[in-house]
């Protein structure tokens, strides 16, 4: 449901996830600098973390999706600059991010060497 190959920008702060369309869509322009009808995606989480919104225009309207954990809480990176309004993500950030996996904590990927058998 979630198209790859968009901008796709976390709101550090928390919201209020019972917000819509229109209050997202005013977030999203309002605190991160951009159109939401741009082509970008957005995402925001509740003050506890166990809950996300992703907004997105997919060229005929906005949509949102909507996520909430069974146990645990997402775990959101820390932006570079302390006063940043939004992380910019890559789409595999993005993926690791909805499976509730530490983007942080993950260990660097090690090349494989080829076996000698």
């Amino acid at each position: 449901m979630i198209p790859h190959g968009m901008q796709i920008f976390l709101a550090v702060a928390p919201i209020d996830l019972r917000w819509g369309f229109d209050r997202l869509a005013g977030i999203a322009k309002d605190r991160v600098g951009y159109d939401p009808r741009g082509g970008a995606m957005f995402i925001f989480f509740g003050k506890r973390r166990t809950t996300l919104k992703v907004i997105f225009y997919d060229g005929t309207g906005l949509c949102i999706f909507m996520k909430r954990l069974d146990k645990g809480g997402f775990r959101v990176p820390a932006p570079i600059q302390p006063d940043a309004a939004s992380i910019e993500m890559t789409d595999a950030e993005l993926e690791a991010l909805l499976d509730a996996i530490d983007i942080d904590a993950s260990p660097p990927r090690r090349e494989k060497k080829p076996s000698l058998h």
